[in-house]
């Protein structure tokens, strides 16, 4: 099959800001990584999308954009074209380099057991603002379909660990505001969200210090972790639960950590999340003989280290391999958008709990 160039585009969880990534790619290898950008949201563009997530967990219908939702769709919408625009400038290309976009969006709520997951962002006008075909809403119809619409991210990465010469199984964890794993043994599949990746840090730090994420882990770096109240947190049934699973960004919202220092609190959130992924392992097929870490949490030494202590393998960062630990789900955007293109799977049984492999996405064009 022949390669395409695609840009691909994800705001996570995490309401950081924007990565773009470039890629070519027939839809099963990838020929070639491209540049990759950021372009981070302001201080006030984060507090309108926190408010979309609160306002979120009234729907029932995923085309509703009451109140302040419409207006957080239109900011990511437009942040969205401008984070293309910027990147067309900085690497001097064209509208006509590209063969597709894949747009996530900005996922405001995700109760898959509802069958509804929400990602704000319209695909049409962004189509038009950039002039490339966009592919977007990406998890809908696999939710429709009675899967969990997440992860998408695995097919992705089974890709990448193709090139890797390395034993099986391995293990891709990526760790945004929710934290996912990819379990990939030769041709075999199996994926889900672990729990909290850096969500429940980053709400905390903000709460506690108006800062919005653990530099470095440092503050958790200093503190202690409470066992007792991690224990009631991994007592939660989610965690004995086998894949496929998903979670909403909130989820665990309602474990209250706020009487924690702070250096306390960003310790025992830390390792709540490398607990949550320790604890998917005897719920696999057979132990990862090693896990390779993306996202945010891949910069965090902190958490690196704790999943080291708690992980029975060799763990280390995407970086370390030549990969973007930063840009993986941009790039994973761009290879769903030519893979829904050729009408190939981006979900299935195993990753999802879809009935079957399905393909996804709509497809607006300029």
């Amino acid at each position: 099959m022949a390669s395409l160039t695609a840009l691909g585009l994800m705001s996570g969880t995490s309401l950081d800001g924007i990565d773009a990534a470039l890629i070519e790619t027939d839809g099963e290898r990838v020929t070639r990584f491209g540049p990759v950008s950021y372009r981070p949201y302001a201080e006030d563009e984060r507090n309108l999308l926190r408010r979309a997530l609160a306002a979120a967990i009234a729907l029932n219908d995923r085309a509703a954009r009451p109140g302040v939702l419409a207006e957080a769709e239109a900011l990511v919408t437009d942040a969205h074209a401008q984070a293309v625009q910027d990147f067309f400038r900085e690497h001097r290309l064209e509208s006509k380099d590209i063969a597709v976009v894949g747009f996530h969006g900005q996922t405001v709520l995700h109760r898959p057991e509802h069958c509804l997951t929400v990602q704000i962002g319209d695909g049409a006008t962004l189509a038009r603002r950039i002039g490339v075909p966009v592919v977007f809403d990406l998890r809908a119809a696999d939710v429709a379909a009675g899967g969990q619409g997440a992860p998408l991210v695995p097919v992705f990465h089974r890709a990448l660990v193709t090139s890797l010469q390395r034993a099986h199984p391995v293990a891709v964890l990526n760790i945004g505001g929710v934290a996912n794993v990819s379990y990939i043994d030769g041709t075999d599949l199996i994926a889900c969200d672990t729990g909290p990746g850096n969500a429940l840090i980053d709400d905390f730090m903000m709460a506690k210090s108006g800062t919005p994420y653990d530099r470095d882990g440092a503050a958790a770096a200093r503190g202690g972790i409470d066992e007792a109240w991690l224990a009631a947190a991994l007592a939660h049934p989610y965690f004995a639960a086998p894949p496929p699973k998903s979670l909403d960004r909130n989820a665990f919202a309602s474990f209250d950590a706020s009487g924690f220092s702070l250096e306390d609190g960003a310790a025992t959130l830390t390792a709540f999340t490398a607990a949550a992924v320790a604890a998917v392992v005897p719920l696999l097929p057979r132990p990862p003989r090693s896990w390779i870490v993306a996202g945010g949490g891949a910069r965090n030494p902190t958490m690196m280290r704790m999943l080291g202590e708690r992980l029975p393998a060799s763990v280390e960062t995407a970086q370390t391999l030549g990969w973007s630990s930063d840009a993986i789900e941009a790039q994973a955007f761009a290879y769903l958008a030519v893979r829904s293109l050729k009408d190939l799977p981006i979900t299935f049984p195993g990753t999802t709990g879809a009935p079957a492999p399905m393909s996804g996405g709509i497809l607006a064009r300029q």
